[in-house]
Protein backbone atom coordinates (compact mmCIF):
# COMPACT_ATOMS: atom_id res chain seq x y z
CA UNK A 1 0.00 0.00 0.00
CA UNK A 2 1.24 3.49 -0.71
CA UNK A 3 2.07 5.58 2.37
CA UNK A 4 -0.86 7.95 1.72
CA UNK A 5 -3.37 5.10 1.96
CA UNK A 6 -1.82 3.81 5.20
CA UNK A 7 -1.89 7.32 6.64
CA UNK A 8 -5.55 7.78 5.62
CA UNK A 9 -6.51 4.42 7.18
CA UNK A 10 -4.70 5.28 10.41
CA UNK A 11 -6.29 8.72 10.64
CA UNK A 12 -9.71 7.33 9.78
CA UNK A 13 -9.73 4.91 12.70
CA UNK A 14 -10.94 7.51 15.13
CA UNK A 15 -9.97 7.81 18.72
CA UNK A 16 -12.01 4.87 19.96
CA UNK A 17 -13.40 4.58 23.45
CA UNK A 18 -11.56 4.12 26.71
CA UNK A 19 -11.68 0.57 28.13
CA UNK A 20 -13.31 1.96 31.28
CA UNK A 21 -15.66 4.87 31.56
CA UNK A 22 -14.97 7.75 33.89
CA UNK A 23 -17.71 6.48 36.21
CA UNK A 24 -16.11 3.01 36.36
CA UNK A 25 -12.73 4.50 37.28
CA UNK A 26 -14.38 6.69 39.93
CA UNK A 27 -16.26 3.67 41.29
CA UNK A 28 -13.05 1.61 41.50
CA UNK A 29 -11.23 4.50 43.13
CA UNK A 30 -14.06 5.02 45.64
CA UNK A 31 -14.18 1.33 46.50
CA UNK A 32 -10.41 1.28 47.03
CA UNK A 33 -10.60 4.43 49.18
CA UNK A 34 -13.38 2.88 51.31
CA UNK A 35 -11.35 -0.28 51.86
CA UNK A 36 -8.32 1.78 52.92
CA UNK A 37 -10.44 3.94 55.23
CA UNK A 38 -11.92 0.83 56.93
CA UNK A 39 -8.45 -0.71 57.34
CA UNK A 40 -7.07 2.49 58.84
CA UNK A 41 -10.06 2.85 61.17
CA UNK A 42 -9.45 -0.68 62.50
CA UNK A 43 -5.78 0.12 63.05
CA UNK A 44 -6.58 3.40 64.84
CA UNK A 45 -9.26 1.73 66.97
CA UNK A 46 -7.06 -1.16 68.09
CA UNK A 47 -4.13 1.16 68.76
CA UNK A 48 -6.37 3.51 70.75
CA UNK A 49 -7.26 0.54 72.97
CA UNK A 50 -3.71 -0.76 73.25
CA UNK A 51 -2.01 2.53 74.18
CA UNK A 52 -3.87 2.86 77.52
CA UNK A 53 -3.44 -0.89 78.13
CA UNK A 54 0.34 -0.64 77.76
CA UNK A 55 0.26 2.52 79.87
CA UNK A 56 -1.47 0.63 82.64
CA UNK A 57 1.01 -2.25 82.29
CA UNK A 58 3.93 0.20 82.45
CA UNK A 59 2.47 1.78 85.58
CA UNK A 60 1.88 -1.52 87.37
CA UNK A 61 4.86 -3.57 86.08
CA UNK A 62 7.17 -4.98 88.71
CA UNK A 63 10.47 -4.67 86.86
CA UNK A 64 12.11 -1.68 85.22
CA UNK A 65 12.62 -3.65 81.99
CA UNK A 66 8.92 -4.50 81.83
CA UNK A 67 8.04 -0.84 82.51
CA UNK A 68 10.42 0.26 79.74
CA UNK A 69 9.02 -2.33 77.33
CA UNK A 70 5.44 -1.22 77.92
CA UNK A 71 6.46 2.43 77.56
CA UNK A 72 8.23 1.60 74.31
CA UNK A 73 5.11 -0.18 73.08
CA UNK A 74 3.04 2.94 73.77
CA UNK A 75 5.54 5.09 71.89
CA UNK A 76 5.72 2.58 69.03
CA UNK A 77 1.94 2.50 68.67
CA UNK A 78 1.64 6.28 68.66
CA UNK A 79 4.40 6.51 66.05
CA UNK A 80 2.73 3.79 64.00
CA UNK A 81 -0.63 5.62 64.06
CA UNK A 82 1.05 8.86 62.99
CA UNK A 83 2.86 7.12 60.13
CA UNK A 84 -0.30 5.30 59.07
CA UNK A 85 -2.07 8.64 58.78
CA UNK A 86 0.89 10.27 57.02
CA UNK A 87 1.70 7.45 54.60
CA UNK A 88 -1.56 5.62 54.01
CA UNK A 89 -4.58 7.81 54.72
CA UNK A 90 -7.39 7.41 52.22
CA UNK A 91 -7.66 10.40 49.89
CA UNK A 92 -10.87 11.37 48.14
CA UNK A 93 -10.73 12.20 44.46
CA UNK A 94 -12.08 15.59 43.44
CA UNK A 95 -15.37 15.14 41.62
CA UNK A 96 -14.60 17.35 38.64
CA UNK A 97 -11.71 15.35 37.15
CA UNK A 98 -11.63 14.12 33.59
CA UNK A 99 -10.87 10.53 32.60
CA UNK A 100 -7.07 10.85 32.32
CA UNK A 101 -6.80 12.91 35.48
CA UNK A 102 -8.98 10.43 37.37
CA UNK A 103 -6.85 7.50 36.17
CA UNK A 104 -3.68 9.38 37.18
CA UNK A 105 -5.14 10.17 40.62
CA UNK A 106 -6.19 6.55 41.20
CA UNK A 107 -2.77 5.33 40.04
CA UNK A 108 -1.04 7.73 42.45
CA UNK A 109 -3.21 6.45 45.31
CA UNK A 110 -2.39 2.85 44.41
CA UNK A 111 1.32 3.71 44.35
CA UNK A 112 1.10 5.41 47.73
CA UNK A 113 -0.56 2.38 49.33
CA UNK A 114 1.88 0.00 47.62
CA UNK A 115 4.83 2.00 48.93
CA UNK A 116 3.35 2.10 52.44
CA UNK A 117 2.83 -1.67 52.44
CA UNK A 118 6.30 -2.32 51.00
CA UNK A 119 7.95 -0.31 53.79
CA UNK A 120 5.88 -1.78 56.60
CA UNK A 121 8.95 -2.89 58.56
CA UNK A 122 10.23 0.68 58.72
CA UNK A 123 7.15 2.44 59.99
CA UNK A 124 4.64 -0.16 61.22
CA UNK A 125 6.31 -3.28 62.61
CA UNK A 126 9.78 -1.93 63.31
CA UNK A 127 8.68 0.63 65.93
CA UNK A 128 6.99 -2.16 67.91
CA UNK A 129 10.04 -4.43 68.01
CA UNK A 130 11.97 -2.65 70.83
CA UNK A 131 8.97 -2.72 73.16
CA UNK A 132 8.12 -6.32 72.32
CA UNK A 133 11.77 -7.35 72.75
CA UNK A 134 11.99 -5.71 76.17
CA UNK A 135 8.67 -7.23 77.32
CA UNK A 136 9.61 -10.70 76.06
CA UNK A 137 13.10 -10.49 77.60
CA UNK A 138 11.67 -9.41 80.95
CA UNK A 139 9.09 -12.22 80.73
CA UNK A 140 11.76 -14.82 79.90
CA UNK A 141 13.94 -13.69 82.81
CA UNK A 142 10.97 -13.86 85.20
CA UNK A 143 9.94 -17.24 83.74
CA UNK A 144 13.39 -18.81 84.17
CA UNK A 145 13.53 -17.49 87.75
CA UNK A 146 10.34 -19.45 88.48
CA UNK A 147 11.35 -22.65 86.69
CA UNK A 148 13.04 -23.94 83.57
CA UNK A 149 9.67 -25.02 82.20
CA UNK A 150 8.12 -21.58 82.69
CA UNK A 151 11.16 -19.98 81.07
CA UNK A 152 10.96 -22.29 78.07
CA UNK A 153 7.24 -21.58 77.64
CA UNK A 154 7.96 -17.87 77.67
CA UNK A 155 10.75 -18.38 75.16
CA UNK A 156 8.37 -20.29 72.88
CA UNK A 157 5.88 -17.44 73.25
CA UNK A 158 8.57 -14.98 72.20
CA UNK A 159 9.26 -17.12 69.14
CA UNK A 160 5.55 -17.11 68.27
CA UNK A 161 5.45 -13.32 68.56
CA UNK A 162 8.46 -13.08 66.21
CA UNK A 163 6.75 -15.47 63.81
CA UNK A 164 3.57 -13.38 63.92
CA UNK A 165 5.56 -10.23 63.09
CA UNK A 166 7.21 -12.00 60.15
CA UNK A 167 3.81 -13.25 58.96
CA UNK A 168 2.27 -9.75 59.11
CA UNK A 169 5.25 -8.40 57.18
CA UNK A 170 4.87 -11.14 54.58
CA UNK A 171 1.13 -10.45 54.19
CA UNK A 172 1.88 -6.79 53.59
CA UNK A 173 4.46 -7.67 50.94
CA UNK A 174 1.88 -9.84 49.17
CA UNK A 175 -0.68 -7.03 49.35
CA UNK A 176 1.90 -4.63 47.86
CA UNK A 177 2.46 -7.08 44.99
CA UNK A 178 -1.31 -7.24 44.36
CA UNK A 179 -1.51 -3.47 44.24
CA UNK A 180 1.41 -3.42 41.79
CA UNK A 181 -0.61 -5.71 39.51
CA UNK A 182 -3.49 -3.22 39.69
CA UNK A 183 -1.08 -0.41 38.78
CA UNK A 184 0.21 -2.44 35.83
CA UNK A 185 -3.36 -3.10 34.65
CA UNK A 186 -4.21 0.58 34.98
CA UNK A 187 -1.10 1.48 32.97
CA UNK A 188 -2.19 -0.93 30.24
CA UNK A 189 -5.65 0.67 30.16
CA UNK A 190 -4.23 4.20 30.07
CA UNK A 191 -1.84 3.23 27.27
CA UNK A 192 -4.64 1.62 25.24
CA UNK A 193 -6.94 4.64 25.62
Amino acid sequence: MPNDEICNMWQGQGIGSAPFTLEEIRRKSGKFRSRIARRNFREYFVSALLVPYFGYCAWTAGSPMMQAGNGLMMAGLVYMMYQLHKRAAASAAPGDMGWKTCVAFHRAELERQRDALSGVWKWYLGPLVPGLAAIMTASCIAGFRRSARAGMLTLVSAGLVALALWWVGRLNQKAAAKIQKQIDALDAIATAA
